[in-house]
């Protein structure tokens, strides 16, 4: 060998990262398939060292979830906000613009439907009372989007560190209402919001709130609206390429701005249906982190409405579970929590050997891992 090919040799890195180019549907899913797998045992092993029974506490932690009528319905009460938030961040990302901001277009939907539930419930029949909240709930919700939408559109500012502050100052307004103006003043000490008249409750169907049909709605109307109109077309041009979409004619400006006030009015949709069918109150947990696990849920799911909800369902079975298997083997709750950040951590790590490929040195382009 050479002194230059033995320079190059030592020049080219032991491992280097390139993009795939060539990998079926058919592999990714079994990329997934497998890093699923090695999660449960990896959370296997961890449940093994505590001195209990990998398989019995998988068991329990799906019989817990799906096993019984209580169980599932609390599954699906878990599932239903997580898959309206992910539903609401979904357009925004396709557009590249990073919508962190959930948590608060979530609160500000629950602020505005807690509003008419507390003052206007003795007004109005439940259904007019209930469209009204919807309603209210989705211009605050997607004007709590519009604002950063704006800021982006006209200044070029950073959407990411907008939308998160952003939630911040709802959760203070919510925080001030609930401890100010809003305060129940025939309750005990603690500084809370009143339970909602019943006109003001979403009702029951099937055991669980209305809340779980809404957002089933919503994914189909989000798949078709993605993939069929041409607002959906215009979102993924931007999302691809804003030079791209202006040579085409498109007004990005107006396109951010229409998107993010879908995706903010949907968010706060997700508001209204955790305050009036599942808390019956607006509190500082209305939002409880929904909106950043959504973002888990709308990666995962490549963005894919249909996919969302299979998404949304394993992590509900996952939260539902986790409390099962603390209560029947003591397993703390934080424990549970790490076997359930282990499993998305593989999934989420799938992604990147679906997208890339590892070439060590000396192999080349044909052997790759």
């Amino acid at each position: 060998m050479s002194s230059q090919v033995k320079a190059a040799a030592l020049r080219e890195p032991l491992v280097r990262i390139a993009k795939r180019t060539d990998i079926s549907k058919g592999q990714a899913w079994a990329i997934r398939a497998a890093a699923i797998l090695l999660a449960l045992v990896a959370g296997g092993l961890i449940v093994l060292a505590m001195g209990h029974n990998p398989f019995l506490v998988y068991a329990d932690m799906a019989g817990g979830a799906l096993g019984n009528k209580t169980g599932l319905k609390e599954t699906v009460k878990i599932a239903v906000p997580l898959l309206g938030a992910a539903l609401a961040i979904a357009p925004a990302f396709k557009m590249k613009f990073w919508n962190i901001g959930a948590e608060g277009q979530i609160l500000a939907g629950g602020i505005a439907a807690t509003y008419f539930a507390l003052f206007w419930a003795d007004k109005l029949p439940q259904v007019p009372l209930l469209l009204l909240m919807f309603l209210a709930a989705a211009v605050a919700g997607a004007f709590w989007g519009l604002i950063p939408a704006v800021f982006k559109a006209k200044w070029g500012t950073n959407e990411t560190l907008f939308t998160l502050m952003l939630n911040y100052i709802a959760l203070g307004i919510e925080q001030y209402l609930q401890n100010g103006p809003w305060k129940d003043t025939k309750g005990t000490g603690f500084p809370i919001i009143a339970q909602f008249a019943k006109g003001a409750r979403l009702p029951k169907v099937f055991g669980v709130h209305a809340g779980w049909i809404i957002v089933l709605i919503f994914v189909v109307l989000m798949f078709l609206y993605l993939r069929y109109t041409k607002q959906g077309y215009e979102i993924s041009v931007v999302g691809e390429s804003e030079p791209t979409a202006r040579y085409a004619g498109m007004n990005v400006s107006k396109i951010i701005i229409r998107t993010m006030c879908i995706s903010g009015a949907i968010a706060g949709v997700v508001g209204f249906m955790t305050v009036s069918g599942a808390d019956y109150t607006l509190n500082a947990n209305t939002a409880g982190g929904v909106g950043f696990t959504a973002i888990t849920v709308a990666w995962l799911a490549k963005l894919n409405p249909i996919v969302m909800v299979f998404i949304a369902a394993f992590l509900a079975v996952l939260t539902k579970g986790s409390g099962t298997i603390q209560t029947n083997f003591g397993i703390p709750k934080s424990m549970a929590d790490v076997l359930t950040g282990i499993i998305l951590f593989f999934m989420l790590g799938c992604e990147f050997f679906i997208n890339y490929r590892l070439i060590f040195r000396g192999k080349g382009e044909a052997h790759h891992g």
